[in-house]
């Protein structure tokens, strides 16, 4: 069983910070893939900052989303909590 994601967080240099619905924040990097197929069309930073959680995953107003399971194995483990305002 994975854990879906349950908050994204796209920064400016095309990471994704991911909390799970396990609690585990973990960070994910999109610039290996900017170069495949559609997800060039995120290149654009304001295109890559459109992406919301759709059910239990990431996707972006152009339709691209990425497997939860996919994003889980393939980001950095348990990165701090962002701080409370």
């Amino acid at each position: 069983m994975y854990a879906g994601v349950a908050e994204v967080h796209a920064t400016n240099d095309y990471k994704l910070v991911l909390t799970f619905d396990n609690k585990e924040r973990r960070l994910f990097d999109m610039t290996p893939y900017l170069d495949v197929g559609r997800f060039a069309e995120l290149k654009n930073i304001e295109a890559f900052k459109q992406v919301s959680v759709s059910f239990d995953t990431v996707e972006w107003e152009n339709g691209l989303d990425l497997d939860p399971e996919f994003l889980y194995t393939r980001s950095v483990g348990s990165i701090a909590a962002k701080p409370r305002a």
